[in-house]
């Protein structure tokens, strides 16, 4: 029996290749096993209006483009029996790393036509849904900084973050874990899901998509001489091993803090307030996931090379 699926485009999304997406997607459908609709969102959230709408009325709903784009859609779906299909077309790509899509255009959509579906768990924080990861700290500020600039992709994000680490002080945070008090200044603190931001830069490292449990990743305050190790250890994803890194699996995490506190949610930013209560949503979203032949591979040295600017 054919499944429905829904391609939701965000034309504003990631790298320059959403103007003959709708023309690639019908062309490498497979008309046997799919039916499809295409749309377009033309405003922020309006992926989310399209996914909930769909939700009940479609197999899979499918984001095309960045990590937003993804987070979107995929909150329109939170349990539900309609899956999240990925076409990663941004210039993080975190959930999509994680579960191994393949970057390809005509492989992504293969991985929609076969349709292989799994279970994953999302993060509920206040009132924001994260599917990867969240956090408040430096990479929630850099989030904000971000937001305002017009050049987008990894190096515009490396320079931004050269620009303003120098300067950057760690806060202090007082934070429950599980109902166990710790207090701590510390650099970031992170919520994952999965074990990447983005772009291979791994938070952490041994993070499971489907164990009920959050991976909170405390970045303590350290010198400022160490963050190029610490950079290394994001790559080749020793970052768990690091002495300023701790990380603790839970289910339940509230922060209070005195003053309101800026976080990201999937690198999107958002603000928090002054209590953060965050939580596990066991097995809430389903997801279509490439079979084994469509896995994409990472390479240790992407995330170095991305940065690096053509011609160079």
């Amino acid at each position: 029996m054919k499944k429905k699926a829904l391609y939701i485009i965000n034309p504003a999304s990631g790298i320059g290749r959403q103007k003959d997406m709708a023309k690639l997607i019908q062309n490498e459908t497979d008309a046997s096993r799919l039916d499809i609709e295409i749309l377009f969102s033309k405003h922020p959230d309006h992926a989310f209006e399209i996914s909930r709408q769909a939700a009940g009325n479609f197999d899979i709903v499918v984001a095309v483009g960045g990590d937003g784009t993804v987070n979107e859609v995929g909150r329109g779906l939170l349990n539900t029996e309609t899956a999240l299909g990925i076409l990663p077309t941004g210039s993080g790509n975190g959930l999509a790393r994680f579960l191994q899509m393949p970057f390809k255009v005509n492989k992504a959509l293969d991985v929609i036509n076969h349709g292989n579906i799994k279970s994953i768990d999302a993060i509920k924080i206040n009132d924001y849904y994260s599917l990867n990861v969240a956090g408040i700290g430096f990479d929630a500020y850099i989030s904000h900084q971000f937001a305002h600039k017009k050049k987008r992709g990894p190096l515009a994000y490396m320079q931004l973050i050269s620009k303003e680490f120098p300067k950057y002080k760690s806060d202090h945070y007082k934070i429950e874990i599980d109902g166990e008090l710790t207090e701590l200044d510390a650099f970031l603190i992170s919520f994952a899901n999965s074990s990447q931001y983005g772009n291979n830069f791994h938070i952490a490292p041994q993070a499971r998509i489907d164990d009920g449990l959050i991976d909170v990743c405390l970045i303590k305050d350290f010198p400022k001489y160490t963050a190029p190790a610490l950079l290394i250890s994001l790559v080749d994803q020793s970052i768990d091993k690091s002495k300023y890194d701790k990380i603790v699996k839970a289910r339940k995490i509230t922060i209070n803090h005195p003053h309101p506190l800026l976080g990201h949610v999937d690198g999107e930013p958002v603000n928090l307030g002054k209590t953060v209560n965050i939580d596990i949503m066991p097995l809430a979203l389903k997801v279509v996931v490439p079979p084994i032949h469509l896995r994409q591979t990472s390479n240790i040295l992407q995330p170095l090379m991305e940065m690096i600017p053509l011609g160079m």
